[in-house]
């Protein structure tokens, strides 16, 4: 079993022991593969996350139906995940959308978090356009008062999820600032196109051409909007740090068993200084990106540039070690390494995927850099 990068309650021991066996009898490679290729409508797993495990809920509050936890608990969630490579939605939905969703006003708000606790919903949440897919002020994608409700155009894109997506959270533009808006995957005069992600997920591009929304559809403009945007975006991005620990650990222990059994010139490789030096670089980056990302959880309740400034120097060093740690284990497993039935090929294109999920290195730089002037 993994250890965790976080120091763990009881209870978020057993959530963390439940489902990693779950995910151990359920969800070797070769099936993940398989159940993903066949997973067009419905992600493989999530009836079961809803309703085996009552993980959904799991950091959501008990008037909607949740166990009461917080972000802790998810992150706690997304670490086990991501040793495992489960590609559920539980980010977009659980942690993404019910992170903006709760504590709305107004009654969709709680419907739609009613419906993520019992398995029911799956949210993606439509930020990236294709001019700037990390910067939230510059959106394009417009809502605009039309009649007794209102009218949404524009273009978004790398939507993770949306091909097993419910309803959309989006982020748009609109007279009073920025806002954002819930929109089911089956509203007339939203068009979708969908693909295979570099992971074995599921995206799309998506655009709103005249899509009309009642008035309730517009959940917060303006500052507010902002504010929770900028939170919630925050807060997934922690949350892939902490899938990323999972990813790593497995990375590392699959290339430390194989060196070990791999010999060469009648000797394991292992004990090449050469290769043993390369190790110690894969296991010093994973161990500090795993320490950093504990080490920030606390900084969600600073005040929001001391937030930004934790979040963002924890995903450079997170970026920084998927890649060391990534590359240094296919490159230590030979040609085998980008095997289709080796585990290590998939946890490297998760790896990869993962170093520029919501911002690459060169964007954190830049944004604390901003930060600091």
């Amino acid at each position: 079993m993994t250890a965790s990068a976080f120091d763990l309650s009881d209870t978020q021991a057993m959530l963390r022991d439940s489902l990693s066996r779950f995910l151990a009898e359920q969800y070797d490679v070769e099936l993940r593969a398989r159940t993903l290729a066949a997973a067009d409508r419905q992600p493989p797993l999530w009836r079961a996350f809803a309703h085996e495990l009552g993980l959904l809920g799991a950091g959501l509050p008990e008037a909607v139906g949740g166990l009461g936890g917080g972000l802790s608990d998810q992150l706690v969630v997304m670490e086990t995940l991501g040793a495992h490579l489960a590609a559920e939605p539980y980010l977009s939905t659980a942690v993404i959308g019910a992170g903006l969703l709760r504590e709305l006003p107004g009654a969709v708000a709680p419907r739609l978090l009613s419906r993520i606790v019992d398995g029911d919903a799956v949210i993606a949440f439509a930020a990236g356009e294709p001019h700037g897919r990390h910067l939230l002020d510059t959106h394009r994608t417009r809502v605009v008062a039309d009649s007794d409700g209102w009218r949404l155009d524009g273009h978004k894109s790398v939507v993770s999820c949306a091909p097993w997506a419910t309803d959309l959270l989006v982020a748009a533009v609109s007279d009073d600032g920025p806002a954002l808006l819930v929109v089911p995957m089956d509203t007339a005069g939203l068009v979708r196109r969908d693909y295979r992600t570099l992971d074995g997920g599921r995206a799309s591009e998506l655009r709103f051409d005249g899509v009309r929304l009642r008035a309730e559809q517009r959940l917060v403009a303006g500052r507010d909007a902002t504010s929770r945007l900028a939170r919630g975006v925050d807060e997934a991005t922690l949350a892939v740090c902490a899938e990323a620990n999972g990813v790593l650990s497995r990375l590392m222990a699959d290339t430390v068993a194989y060196v070990k059994d791999r010999r060469q010139f009648g000797v394991p490789i292992a004990s090449f200084q050469a290769l043993q030096h390369r190790l110690a670089d894969m296991h010093l980056a994973w161990q500090q990106a795993a320490a950093l990302t504990a080490a920030m959880v606390p900084a969600l309740a600073a005040p929001s540039d001391e937030r930004a400034r934790a979040v963002s120097s924890a995903k450079v060093c997170v970026a920084r070690a998927c890649r060391t740690v990534g590359q240094g284990a296919v490159q230590l497993h030979g040609g085998m390494g980008m095997t289709e039935e080796l585990a290590v090929g998939h946890y490297f294109r998760r790896a990869t995927q993962i170093e520029r999920e919501f911002g690459g290195v060169d964007h954190h730089l830049r944004r604390v850099a901003g930060l600091a002037a």
